[in-house]
């Protein structure tokens, strides 16, 4: 007689959902839990100061004892960026294909992790079994090569995660999507899809990373007396590639610039992933030996942002390279959600120089559009379905489209971070949530600036600060010295030589008052000056500094 399964299997976002980045996801059946991604994502406008945000694994710290390991889907930052943060904390092997895991490995030699961490080199094909689980790589196609969605294998049925994946059946580098493996796995009967949502509000099909390649010919073509400056993603190896064929066919030599772009393509052209002829690529000190129109430049920043090599030659900070009248500058890429501004803000920068920007046409997406969605739900069939990798919109898009195939409503799940989904053949319900957040990196310190400090810097950066120093005497607390103001960030002191001659007056008043009384209490003295100089500061300037009090003792 068979067992009853009793046990479901929970997914369990950690973050990633409603918003593009800090993707992972923890899967759990009884004993067993793998978690598939593990991403950071970018800060906030509001967020002074911090350089990424890394998920909050206090559940996966929690089931320290279930984790058994971790599944990349591919290379992006917001896939694999948090590594190195959360595997101080949870060392358990990391299970990825050959160019993901040269990335990984080069993040971990950085963060002096590489003998620390277990890594897999997984085939696409191949199955690992890990606790309760089995998961299956499936090919697939993205904006980075070596892409993989997964087949979960659990006792309460198959879940099909398709990482980020648009379908080309002409891919630059390497075969077309297996479309085959997920009608074969569909026959099977799949539990759960989850599916990527980044643009599912977009009809039609994404464009072949080919076609980009005929795009520039054309320009290589009509700018032939000119020097070309092309910014893309690092990390998109085909495109890099594409571009080096172009300039190899008119007889350019290419310099790869930003640290970024560097390491990429060092480790893919390592791997085998990228293939650039002999004599094609030179060092960026060789530059002044080529005439302008004999050389192409491939640089990072085509996001706009403000440290990468693009933006440095734009401003005229950039050491080896200025922009000249006759360059052409390709931006092969689209702003990420968020970032328009920015790169609007360099596409004017360089057209003040007189350069020639070209930024329409010359990128497609690595992202499915609602043709490929659909192609990839009429294969898989799965009874429930589980948008992710999107803001709000974007899951709310694809819910539609799954909804249209003849998903029952019912069947469809709009997870936010920490929502527990339990499902199996009979039913599925969220019937919780796990604790989940946002952590934040400074520098070096992970997790040690919070919302408290962050708040502090909104308000220095809005509003500046007020210093009051004061000195008083041991035993009598009789007042030696002060109050003086020191301010930084609220007004111009030299134009404001009157306010603070008012506030100084104000505060004596406020110091004798309490010498009168007989206060010493240093916390009483303290808030008497906050207050005072507070109310003040508001009536006169409308503003609100932040005030601090410093008490000396002699």
């Amino acid at each position: 007689m068979k067992k009853e399964k009793t046990s479901k299997l929970k997914i369990i976002p950690l973050g990633g959902l409603e918003q593009i980045g800090m993707n992972i996801t923890a899967f759990e059946y009884e004993d067993s839990i793998i978690v598939v991604d593990c991403g950071l994502s970018f800060p906030e406008d509001d967020m002074y100061g911090i350089d990424l945000v890394i998920p909050d694994i206090s559940y996966l710290k929690d089931n320290i004892e279930k984790v058994k390991g971790f599944f990349i889907t591919h290379g992006h930052e917001d896939h694999i960026g948090a590594i190195p943060y959360v595997l101080r904390e949870i060392n358990v092997p990391i299970y990825s294909t050959k160019l993901t895991n040269g990335i990984i490995e080069h993040k971990l030699r950085e963060h002096n992790m590489l003998t620390k961490v277990k890594r897999k080199v997984v085939k696409h094909g191949q199955h690992i079994n890990l606790g309760c689980f089995r998961v299956e790589f499936i090919k697939t196609n993205h904006s980075i090569q070596d892409a993989a969605a997964l087949a979960i294998y659990s006792p309460a049925g198959i879940v099909v995660h398709t990482g980020d994946f648009k379908v080309d059946y002409t891919p630059v580098f390497g075969d077309a999507i297996d479309l085959q493996r997920f009608g074969e796995i569909g026959k099977k009967g799949v539990l759960a899809l989850m599916c990527d949502s980044t643009n599912a509000e977009r009809p039609g099909f994404t464009m072949s990373e080919k076609t980009v390649g005929k795009t520039f010919d054309e320009i290589f073509a009509e700018h032939k007396n000119r020097r070309i400056i092309i910014a893309t993603f690092a990390s998109n190896v085909d495109r890099v590639q594409q571009i080096i064929n172009t300039a190899y066919k008119y007889k350019r030599k290419v310099v790869v610039e930003g640290r970024s772009m560097v390491n990429i393509i060092g480790i893919a052209s390592e791997l085998g992933y990228i293939n650039i002829p002999d004599k094609t690529l030179i060092d960026i000190e060789e530059l002044k030996n080529y005439k302008d129109e004999q050389t192409v430049l491939i640089t990072t920043g085509s996001q706009g942002e403000a440290m990468a090599a693009l933006s440095r030659m734009a401003n005229g900070m950039h050491r080896k390279v200025s922009i000249k009248p006759t360059d052409t500058i390709v931006l092969s890429s689209k702003p990420i959600p968020g970032n328009e501004k920015a790169v609007s803000g360099i596409i004017n920068e360089l057209s003040m120089k007189g350069a020639h920007v070209i930024f329409q046409d010359v990128h497609v997406s690595g992202h499915a559009c609602q043709e490929e969605i659909k192609l990839i739900y009429s294969l898989v069939r799965p009874k429930y379905a589980v948008p992710v990798h999107g803001e709000y919109r974007h899951l709310t898009a694809q819910a539609r489209i799954a909804e249209e195939l003849g998903i029952n409503k019912n069947n469809i799940f709009l997870l936010s971070s920490g929502d527990v989904l339990e499902l199996d053949e009979e039913s599925a319900k969220v019937s919780g949530r796990v604790h989940t957040g946002a952590i934040m990196v400074d520098g070096l310190g992970v997790g040690d600036v919070g919302n408290i400090v962050l708040r502090d810097r909104q308000h220095l950066a809005e509003d500046g600060i007020i210093i009051v120093v004061m000195t008083l005497e041991s035993g009598s607390g009789q007042l030696l010295a002060g109050p003086d103001i020191v301010s930084r960030g609220f007004v111009y002191v030299r134009g404001s030589e009157s306010l603070m001659e008012e506030a100084k007056h104000l505060l004596d008043g406020r110091m004798m008052y309490c010498m009168d009384k007989g206060i010493t209490d240093w916390g009483k003295i303290k808030s008497e000056i906050k207050d005072s100089l507070s109310e003040f500061v508001w009536k006169e300037t409308k503003r609100r500094p932040m005030i601090m009090p410093i008490i000396m003792e002699v």
